[in-house]
């Protein structure tokens, strides 16, 4: 587990080095099509400082505690694959409809995560006006969290505009990809988005950071032991999760638990992945080769969860007239005791809002 002082040094590396990176992983690959609506500079004249914006902020609250990187990653993926990149997964409850972020599969995203969210969308809206989505705001930490945690740096098309509809009820339950999923499972739910294996098997990288609690894996301990768990790992596990309902957590990636790197696949080779969904990735031959490919070269993992994300993150989403863009992350607008002044709106408009 890497220490406080190696993660500081990580997060204070030079501005030069981290030009240099990103210029080396945006360009080795060409950029993939965006759909109508969005675009790779769409806050330039209207928000031109957002990115700069949310990294720096990332980067104090990373300093201190860098486990929320993965919070805000889930974030992302959990609000992409039910109702689209609208940040519906943010809406609190209301007379409008139930709150996708207490379905039961929702309840394991970090509290803290709607709360830094949120904190963004002030901080991007007192600079710029109300011009910069809740959605779009997501996808930029989402990027940040891998790229401050070690991993590639990469451009998102922005132009989202946030969801007014709530899920419907059990959506959570159909659309997201539970712990205990088969990789049958996983390749027709990704599909049916648009995404196909390497998609499916760059995307669960993103368990390179990040803790579970034992209730999602200890299935696979209890009553009798998964075959293709490693026995050391196994009984590493059962001290953490001495009995299937232990509260206890531990982390997603044994090897490097808080740095984005290719070692989550390696950790499926030697059988200590901590979810069926994770292992049976290199169980079933369908995506054995694309595990064994990006374990053996970080590189090629990079190069494709890039492009999965950017992929994933334009899974039906909203823009031009459709949709709003929020005052409040967590409430639409029609909802909201915050919302702004007629000034403050006509402040915040522009051209790239309609």
């Amino acid at each position: 587990m890497a220490s406080a002082k190696s993660m500081a040094s990580l997060l204070g590396i030079s501005s030069l080095l981290l030009l240099a990176f990103c210029f080396c992983t945006t360009e080795a690959q060409s950029r993939p099509p965006i759909v109508n609506g969005l675009s790779w500079t769409f806050y330039r004249s209207s928000c031109p400082k957002l990115e700069f914006i949310v990294r720096k902020e990332l980067q104090k609250i990373f300093r201190k505690d860098i486990g929320q990187a993965a919070g805000l990653l889930r974030l992302h993926f959990h609000d992409c694959f039910v109702m689209g990149c609208d940040g519906s997964v943010l809406l609190d409850g209301s007379a409008g409809g139930p709150s996708e972020k207490s379905e039961l599969p929702n309840l394991s995203l970090r509290k803290e995560s709607f709360k830094i969210v949120d904190d963004l969308r002030a901080r991007v809206h007192r600079r710029c006006g109300r011009v910069v989505s809740c959605s779009d705001i997501v996808a930029v930490a989402a990027r940040d969290s891998v790229f401050l945690t070690g991993g590639p740096d990469y451009n998102v098309p922005l132009g989202r505009r946030d969801g007014v509809k709530f899920a419907e009820t059990n959506a959570t339950f159909e659309h997201l990809v539970a712990p205990f999923a088969n990789t049958t499972t996983i390749l027709d739910k990704l599909a049916r988005k648009g995404l196909d294996a390497t998609d499916a098997v760059a995307l669960s990288g993103g368990h390179t950071i990040g803790i579970s609690h034992c209730t999602s894996f200890t299935d696979r301990l209890y009553p009798s032991q998964d075959p293709t768990l490693d026995n050391t790992f196994a009984n590493g596990l059962k001290q953490t999760c001495p009995q299937a309902e232990t509260h206890n957590t531990t982390v997603l990636d044994i090897r490097s638990p808080n740095i984005f790197v290719n070692k989550y696949y390696v950790d499926l080779i030697n059988r200590q992945g901590l979810f069926t969904s994770d292992q049976d990735l290199y169980t079933d031959a369908r995506t054995r080769a694309i595990v064994t490919s990006f374990a053996a070269n970080e590189t090629l993992f990079f190069q494709k969860f890039v492009l999965s994300m950017i992929r994933m993150g334009q899974m039906d989403v909203l823009t031009g007239n459709q949709g709003e863009i929020r005052a409040n992350c967590s409430a639409r607008n029609s909802d909201s005791k915050y919302l702004v002044s007629v000034a403050e709106e006509n402040l915040g408009s522009s051209s790239e809002m309609r």
